[in-house]
């Protein structure tokens, strides 16, 4: 699956919108079905959500990259997880850029599937595309726009 782009401007300034993104204890703030964010420290986090079938599920991340107040990229640990099964890599970046007093947010994500996962692409490409719209909605929900 080819790297997911969708972009917003956001009517607050960079570096406002930079305190929320870089901090994963704003993710439930603004990221879809995220409940909590536990064991954060400089380096990762766990997410905490829930599955449409009502079930608890973790993900670790590992900050891969930061360029305050412009550009960070995380990656999800797929190493002994069930989703080493279909994912050979997880990365989401969020990049920033001046728009007047407003911010332009970019949301990338990138999964690289595995096995016969590889066929089923369009559909990947179609929800990795309604996660980072529904981000971006929440994203301005949470800056009071």
């Amino acid at each position: 699956m080819p790297t997911v782009v969708r972009t917003r401007t956001i009517e607050a300034p960079q570096q406002v919108v930079w305190e929320v993104v870089s901090d994963p204890y704003h993710l439930p703030r603004w990221w879809p079905r995220v409940s909590r964010v536990e064991d954060v420290a400089e380096e990762g986090w766990t997410t905490v959500t829930t599955s449409s079938r009502g079930r608890t599920v973790r993900f670790d991340y590992t900050r891969v990259y930061a360029e305050p107040p412009n550009r960070i990229v995380w990656r999800q640990e797929l190493a002994q997880t069930p989703f080493e099964k279909f994912l050979r890599e997880a990365v989401t970046g969020v990049l920033l850029a001046p728009a007047g007093a407003a911010t332009q947010v970019e949301l990338r994500l990138v999964r690289k599937l595995r096995g016969l996962a590889r066929f089923g692409g369009v559909q990947m490409r179609r929800a990795a595309r309604r996660e980072l719209d529904e981000a971006l909605d929440h994203l301005d929900q949470a800056l009071g726009a």
